[in-house]
């Protein structure tokens, strides 16, 4: 085809072979939110760009460097959304949600950020986002990473490891980051690149940095929980507590820190070593300020975000029966004389069954090429209505995916019998 006309470079296209484990990921995951009071909320993927800079931090690299934003033509800065809290805030403050707490939310959809495309990151990424409002203890807290371990458990994964620290409160993390900043600067010789940029606009992200010559300046540099206010203390001793209690294992990781402005006390992430340099699956925290920036009350928050393409990539390094399609039946005739009789069993089927991803043989054609497309159709099992069969009121079923041999049913006991047969 003609080169021009492709993907843009790191929005990639999700075909039908992916989109099943897609369809089973979300399967497996919504019924965990509901089972912990969560609703959905649906949000629109652009919105103006002040939402973004008001919350982020108009001199992030995220804002500065990764948004789309472009001007409408009515005048207008709109962006893409580069994550979903922000646009989240926006929607219970202008629909009123926050007037009725606490509020338990998710949701999910795509993401844009123009950065380097490579493993597990995307220009268009996806992500579940939970977000929780009116809640300023840290049981909610908990309530985020039980959620998230019940999670991991539905979709059989194991060997992620938790890590938590705590940020503190504005004013405290504002003494911390004066006392970086002095440490950094003393020692800015040593610098890379990317720490240099951070130095003034936020250098609590270069304690994030992956560079392995960085780690020796960021071992040294002084410690973020020194420089906690005794409530954030309290908050994260209580946090820990319960984990241990209810057997969540963690670590906690002093150099753990959110690269947006509005994260503050508890923040946590799983991470795996399946994934290579890119091993965060889930992140979260809280934003307690974040509502009030936005003109709102004072409004305690906390939520996480989880990488979609992450976490369907790591599902299929595992030995699991992570599959996305349940039931799977070929319902064909040997000939045109019969199709009206396969399609009108097909649809029967289908009323059942209406999980079960059914295919009808379209396209005529021999009794040879109809089996042909039948075996490549990826399905269980293939029904075969023929002379004989119509004549008996029966249905031939073959296996398709083991050597099993062939039997005939009667039409009347199928519903009865097929899902012994899909199962088996």
């Amino acid at each position: 085809m003609n080169n021009k006309i492709r993907t843009i470079r790191g929005m990639n296209d999700i075909l039908p072979d992916d989109s099943s484990r897609w369809r089973e990921l979300e399967r497996k995951a919504l019924p965990v939110f509901h089972s912990y009071g969560y609703r959905e909320i649906r949000l629109p993927i652009m919105e103006h760009t002040e939402v973004f800079e008001r919350s982020i931090g108009d001199v992030t690299d995220i804002v500065q460097k990764e948004m789309y934003s472009f001007e409408d033509r009515g005048g207008g800065k709109l962006s893409l959304r580069p994550e979903g809290t922000a646009g989240c805030v926006r929607a219970v403050l202008q629909h009123g949600l926050l007037q009725h707490l606490p509020q338990r939310l998710w949701y999910l959809g795509p993401m844009f950020r123009h950065e380097r495309p490579q493993r597990g990151r995307h220009r268009q990424f996806h992500q579940f986002g939970v977000e929780a409002f009116g809640v300023p203890g840290p049981d909610i807290d908990i309530e985020l990473i039980l959620m998230s371990t019940r999670l991991w458990r539905s979709v059989n994964l194991e060997n992620l490891t938790l890590e938590l620290n705590s940020l503190g409160t504005a004013e405290s993390r504002q003494r911390y980051r004066d006392v970086l900043l002095d440490y950094f600067r003393s020692r800015k010789g040593e610098l890379d690149g990317d720490s240099r940029d951070r130095l003034e606009r936020n250098p609590l992200r270069i304690l994030d940095s992956k560079n392995p010559d960085m780690q020796p300046i960021i071992e040294q540099a002084p410690r973020l929980f020194s420089y906690l206010d005794e409530e954030s203390r309290t908050h994260f001793d209580k946090l820990c507590e319960s984990l241990t209690k209810n057997n969540v294992e963690f670590e906690h990781n002093e150099r753990l820190v959110r690269g947006l402005d509005y994260y503050s006390r508890t923040v946590f992430e799983w991470k795996t070593s399946d994934l290579g340099a890119q091993g965060t699956v889930c992140a979260g925290g809280r934003y307690d300020g974040l509502v009030e920036l936005f003109g709102g009350k004072p409004t305690p928050a906390v939520g996480f975000a989880i990488g979609i393409e992450r976490l369907v990539e790591l599902i299929g390094t595992k030995d699991n029966e992570f599959c996305g399609e349940v039931g799977g039946l070929y319902v064909l005739a040997t000939t045109d004389e019969f199709d009206i009789q396969a399609y009108a069993l097909a649809e029967s089927l289908r009323a059942s069954f209406p999980d079960w991803r059914i295919v009808s043989h379209v396209g005529g054609g021999s009794v040879k090429s109809r089996m042909k497309k039948a075996d490549r159709s990826g399905t269980k099992l293939a029904l075969i209505i023929g002379e004989t069969e119509h004549a008996s009121d029966m249905v031939a079923v073959k296996p398709l995916r083991t050597e099993e041999v062939q039997q005939t049913l009667p039409r009347t006991s199928l519903v009865e019998e097929l899902p012994g047969l899909i199962d088996g």
